[in-house]
């Protein structure tokens, strides 16, 4: 039978404004619920792939994201003190997308115009300062009871819930399902600053994965503003790295200056590997950092996160309307868990391995190694075609 009730979204972020836009426009009401008063404005995913930019191109955001961001067709892995690179071109993959390029934009950028859309969709109900308190299910219905902005305490039935609450979801957390895998023992600290690195560091691209004596760096550029992701250095707390003192040093190992450089933003965050068995629970459906998290090495967290909304988001509607069955949703699962396990957490497992390395001879031969695919147009495709996630893509569309 076709339910007309409103659908429960639970997060704010990429995903969830994803979700709910693509849900509206195929005509299904959806209550969207954010526990923060104001849309996330701090430092997360910075990388739209190739066909992150063709799914939301459906929605009307690639373009706003295109005048908000910058494209880079090139990516590199580096060795600081030679400047030595194996360079990859995405051009190599020019016939398999619109969009041959890595667009280098914050995520508070789509989180915006993905808000805009919301707010002209009459089918969205977007609500912040919302929390989501407890929930029960049965085989029927979901049944929600929310912290409303003005502190009251609402009852929410829905059909059906979707967690896309993020690292820390709370829905995840009261399913009391297994989260397996594991935490790093590095901190990763991220700081901005807007030091043009590109006039100091030959043949820089604007996505660069650095080894250096002391360990490893990365530099990501964004129109106005390069991202540094740094790490603690041997025997450094994580308190002592976020000194102010601490990161000056280390930006002074990438460019020494005389000059104190001037750092807009800084944030730490640890790196999980974990996945959850199932990605539907009754009639509860988990996805992105809610269902899996990733190291951020490759940039595709939020990525997969949306391309779990679109796979799901593409079968949703039909049990809504009851064109199918609840078990069209397991199809959702079987899709998308195996694509994160091994093209999104695999693959950002081998990235953040690959950096961490400190071992002279192990560099050199990774770097040939990488040199030689880069310079190969068979292998670079393929090479492409993983990291930008288009190889799982296909994958997971041949599932049944």
């Amino acid at each position: 039978m076709a339910s007309t009730a409103p659908i429960l979204i639970v997060g704010a972020g990429p995903v969830g404004f994803v979700t709910a836009l693509r849900l509206a426009r195929n005509a299904i009401p959806v209550i969207l619920i954010e526990r923060e008063p104001q849309l996330q404005d701090d430092l997360r995913a910075s990388s739209f792939h190739p066909p992150t930019l063709e799914m939301l191109d459906e929605l009307r955001l690639t373009e706003g994201l295109l005048e908000r961001g910058l494209q880079t067709r090139t990516w590199q892995v580096r060795l600081h003190e030679t400047h030595e690179k194996a360079e990859f071109n995405l051009d190599a993959i020019s016939r398999d997308t619109r969009y041959p390029f890595r667009l280098q934009v914050e995520q508070r950028e789509l989180c915006a115009l993905a808000a805009e859309q919301a707010a002209k969709e009459p089918l969205v109900d977007l609500r912040m300062g919302t929390e989501l308190l407890r929930f029960e299910q049965d085989d029927n219905a979901v049944t929600a009871w929310v912290k409303t902005a003005r502190g009251t305490e609402q009852e929410i039935v829905t059909p059906f819930m979707i967690a896309a609450d993020g690292a820390r979801s709370t829905v995840r957390a009261q399913l009391n399902i297994s989260f397996e895998g594991l935490t790093y023992p590095e901190t990763t600290i991220l700081a901005t600053t807007r030091f043009p690195f590109e006039d100091h560091l030959p043949g820089l691209s604007n996505v660069n994965y650095v080894w250096c004596n002391e360990g490893t760096f990365s530099l990501l550029r964004l129109p106005d503003v390069w991202r540094c992701s740094l790490y603690p250095d041997e025997g450094e707390s994580d308190n002592e790295a976020l000194d102010p003192a601490s990161i000056e040093r280390k930006l002074q190992r990438i460019v020494p200056r005389e000059q104190v450089y001037a750092v807009q933003e800084i944030r730490a965050y640890r790196i999980h590997q974990r996945i959850v068995k199932d990605y539907r629970v009754g009639r509860i459906l988990l996805a992105g950092d809610a269902a899996h998290l990733n190291s951020p090495s490759g940039g595709m967290g939020m990525n997969g996160g949306i391309h779990d909304a679109f796979n799901l988001t593409d079968k949703l509607p039909a049990v809504i309307k009851g064109e199918s069955s609840l078990e069209l949703l397991d199809l959702y699962s079987r899709q998308r868990r195996p694509t994160a396990e091994r093209q999104i957490l695999q693959q950002a497992h081998q990235n953040r391995t690959r950096m961490q390395q400190r071992d002279p001879e192990y560099r050199r031969a990774e770097l040939a190694r990488l040199q030689a695919i880069a310079a190969d147009p068979v292998q670079s495709r393929e090479y492409l075609l993983r990291s930008s996630m288009i190889t799982g893509l296909r994958e997971a569309a041949r599932i049944s």
